[in-house]
């Protein structure tokens, strides 16, 4: 009897999805909701922590020459930990010097703000406006509102003060975790090796990022601030300092060194005055922020403007005033958390601004 050639094998069939991809979505939706609400109810943690991770991976890379020319790890670490304290100790200065002497200018013009006050309502009854509404608007350069937004500032630097013996703390953990960490591709071999150079891919963009705004920040300011001295500005020296914290805040960090200064000039010396300032900051910060900037910063992140600009008012919601200038690293964090590890999603970080996504296999 002749023998039946052998059946194939059928081919088993793959087992559905456990979750359709809409439910995958929403229970993706509910569990971020949830881990960002947490974020905003741990802010004054979460912040600190925050910054002293970027302090270190700035500061980290300090350690290696330093280890190449016989240092032993935890002088190493020790150095890593005094130049991060003495960047922060060089920004709280900044800030509390820029905050007392804003406080101090407020006080010492309120009379001549009080009549540029009253010339502003006039000159809006004039163009047809009712008293009631011209008086709002001029509100927003009373003595009063102008020293509330100053006393906001100093209680955002008295948060951060307050908050300096958790970033002190973060910054020696983590400096000391970051020798141990650095040999994580030795411990564990080549299969840790894509999680580590994410990792230091991530490191790198941060650091870049930060050199990149510190450097121009710096060139910024120095302009701007001879320039109100050559127009005889009360403190040139405050607002040089806002312009280089404020250089650290994505698309809106400009505007917000330009309106004081701006007002000041309008009280000290009137509307020409006014808009010379408001022309000086537009040709210098508009062809270095605007037109210079941005290409080194893309190059350092690869995020798109929008991203960028969303980022400063989603973080500074979630965790305060350090959001604004954390908004970048954080976004750069959930980008690389979220998309870097699935190939499959290269699109979503081709959409986000990473151009290198289209290159990648």
């Amino acid at each position: 009897m002749r023998r039946q050639p052998p059946q194939p094998t059928p081919a088993p069939t793959p087992a559905p999805p456990a979750l359709s991809p809409t439910l995958s979505v929403l229970i993706g939706l509910a569990a971020t909701v949830i881990a960002l609400a947490g974020m905003f109810l741990a802010r004054d943690l979460v912040g600190p922590l925050v910054l002293g991770a970027v302090l270190v991976i700035i500061c980290h890379p300090i350690r290696f020459p330093l280890e190449r020319k016989g240092w032993p790890r935890w002088a190493a670490t020790t150095a890593v930990i005094v130049v991060a304290y003495l960047i922060l100790a060089v920004l709280v200065a900044l800030l509390f010097f820029a905050g007392t002497q804003f406080a101090q200018l407020v006080v010492d013009y309120s009379g001549e703000l009080q009549k540029t006050i009253q010339g502003i309502v006039t000159s809006l009854q004039d163009l047809g406006l009712d008293s009631t509404t011209a008086s709002a608007a001029a509100s927003v350069l009373s003595p009063s509102t102008i020293l509330s937004f100053a006393s906001s500032l100093g209680s955002t630097v008295l948060a951060v003060l307050t908050a300096f013996f958790f970033v002190v703390a973060y910054i020696i953990f983590m400096a000391a975790d970051g020798a141990r960490y650095a040999r994580a591709d030795t411990a564990f071999g080549p299969s840790i090796r894509p999680t580590v150079d994410r990792v230091r891919a991530y490191n790198g963009g941060v650091r870049k990022y930060y050199v990149v705004n510190a450097s121009f920040g710096a060139i910024v300011a120095i302009i701007d601030g001879l320039a109100l001295w050559a127009l005889d500005i009360p403190a040139p020296a405050v607002w040089a300092i806002l312009a280089f914290v404020t250089n650290f805040v994505p698309n809106i960090g400009f505007v917000l060194g330009l309106v004081p200064p701006a007002l000041l000039a309008l009280v000290v010396g009137g509307w020409p005055l006014f808009f010379a300032v408001v022309a000086i900051y537009c040709v210098v910060n508009v062809t270095l922020q605007v037109l210079v900037q941005p290409k080194f910063v893309s190059d350092a992140v690869n995020l798109s403007l929008t991203l960028s600009f969303f980022s400063v008012i989603f973080w500074t919601f979630i965790i305060g005033p350090l959001g604004a200038i954390l908004s970048i690293p954080l976004t750069l964090l959930v980008r690389a958390l979220v998309l870097d590890s699935d190939p499959s999603q290269r699109w979503l970080r081709w959409l986000s601004g990473d151009i290198d996504a289209t290159s990648l296999k």
